[in-house]
């Protein structure tokens, strides 16, 4: 008999005799309720192990872009530091260095920490910063969430911008006046005095980001001229550019259109921690989260492992009528992978649900347990975010079906090995 007329009658390599047997395996029957637990569990750790890492990493991908998006929305990528003398120039600097091809724009700066006090009496810690009107309109993330007021007219204003969480804080709303107070004030015979004046809000924001939110004032830069005592010059310059990636090829055109020593320095080296400790909890988290994983493969290789023992007496009657060692060895690979494949399709089917309603689900379990999960004020963020990727989420497939590949090798080898003459021995 030809091969080909071998495999239409059933007998070749995963045939439908060889499948036919592993499904049978698979379906549980009363005397066989252990070894059927135990699969029903292999599946289940397989389906929640591969569920969990695709959660996880979508989560981790999901903070590491939102908190890219905003602390890159709200900071330049690239930022100019004079070194010779201050920054009397920066209109002009800003004009030629917005010109250089691969920047979107430059914004002059002044910056100062301050305390800041609400018509409540309490008071916080606030980051200053002096911007034109113009470059405060071109940051999108701040102008387009203005929740209340206006930033129109804001140059002429003698007004303050600032975040939704402060002004909750502090107990302001519109038209309140917002009380700065900064160590560095005039100079007198009896030493520096603070400096200390009031300043209308005109406009609140709400970028999503709590710490944003709950810092910043944004200040007209003529005001903040006043303000730090930097009448006439700007304390550092700003640069915006198209492909934040590729900062590092704008360093040149850059310095060369200052035209003057600088010192500069990007976004990757004033968030290096920070980006640096996302990363490194991001692949901690994926090898814990593999043991998940691993252990249920571990479990598949139990389960298989008794049902080799109570189906001695099957695989000797197969090995007797004429299955090869071959055969009995993808019955019983058959068997195992069919837990692993299910079990991985499954997991695949319930993480993508998950990431899908994240922000739904932890709403649910806040309401559930009447707390706060993932509190704002700790996360930075204000709703949790889940981004997917095509190439993590296939190498986590990947890996939960070589795991589960792997578990079923040795006890498939073992009935393989079965000698027949002695499983019928005793019987």
């Amino acid at each position: 008999m030809s091969q080909a007329a071998a495999r239409s009658a059933g007998a070749g390599p995963f045939s439908t005799f060889e499948r036919m047997v592993a499904w049978r395996y698979l379906r549980s029957k009363r005397k066989e309720t252990v070894i059927s637990v135990i699969a029903s569990i292999s599946f289940l750790g397989i389906m929640l192990g591969v569920a969990t890492l695709i959660v996880v990493m979508a989560v981790m991908n999901g903070f590491r872009a939102e908190l890219l998006t905003r602390i890159l929305g709200i900071n330049g990528h690239l930022v100019i530091q004079p070194v010779d003398q201050p920054l009397e120039d920066y209109a002009e600097m800003a004009k030629r260095i917005s010109g250089v091809p691969g920047v979107k724009y430059a914004i002059p700066l002044i910056e100062g920490q301050v305390l800041a006090q609400g018509s409540i009496g309490s008071g916080t810690g606030a980051l200053v910063r002096g911007i034109r009107a113009e470059d405060l309109a071109r940051m999108e993330l701040v102008s387009k969430n203005i929740r209340h007021g206006t930033i129109e007219g804001f140059d002429d204003s003698e007004g303050v911008v600032v975040g939704r969480r402060m002004a909750e804080n502090l107990g302001l709303v519109l038209g309140d006046t917002l009380t700065l107070i900064s160590p560095e004030g005039d100079i007198t015979p009896m030493g520096t005095t603070p400096r200390m004046k009031g300043y209308p809000v005109v406009a609140i924001f709400e970028v999503g980001m709590s710490e944003y939110d709950s810092g910043i004032v944004y200040m007209p830069f003529s005001e903040a001229q006043l303000y730090f005592n930097q009448e006439g010059r700007a304390q550092t310059i700003e640069i915006y550019v198209d492909n934040p990636d590729a900062v590092d090829a704008l360093r040149e055109p850059v310095e060369a259109a200052a035209q003057r020593q600088i010192f500069m320095s990007d976004w990757r080296q004033r968030n290096q921690t920070f980006f640096s400790a996302l990363q490194v909890e991001r692949n901690v988290m994926f090898m814990i989260l593999t043991l998940i994983v691993l252990v249920a493969a571990l479990n598949i290789i139990s389960g298989l492992i008794m049902l080799v023992k109570d189906k001695g007496h099957d695989i000797a009657i197969l090995r007797t009528m004429g299955a090869s060692r071959g055969a009995i060895m993808r019955i019983f690979l058959m068997t195992g992978a069919a837990i692993g494949v299910t079990g991985t399709i499954a997991g695949v089917v319930l993480g993508v649900v998950i990431c899908l309603n994240v922000e739904s689900i932890r709403q649910f379990f806040s309401w559930l347990s009447g707390t706060v999960l993932f509190n704002p004020e700790l996360y930075f963020l204000s709703q949790l975010p889940a981004r997917m990727d095509f190439s993590e989420t296939f190498s986590v497939i990947i890996m939960a079906l070589v795991l589960s590949f792997i578990a079923t090798i040795f006890p498939a080898w073992r009935a393989a090995t079965l000698d027949p003459v002695e499983a019928l021995r005793y019987e």
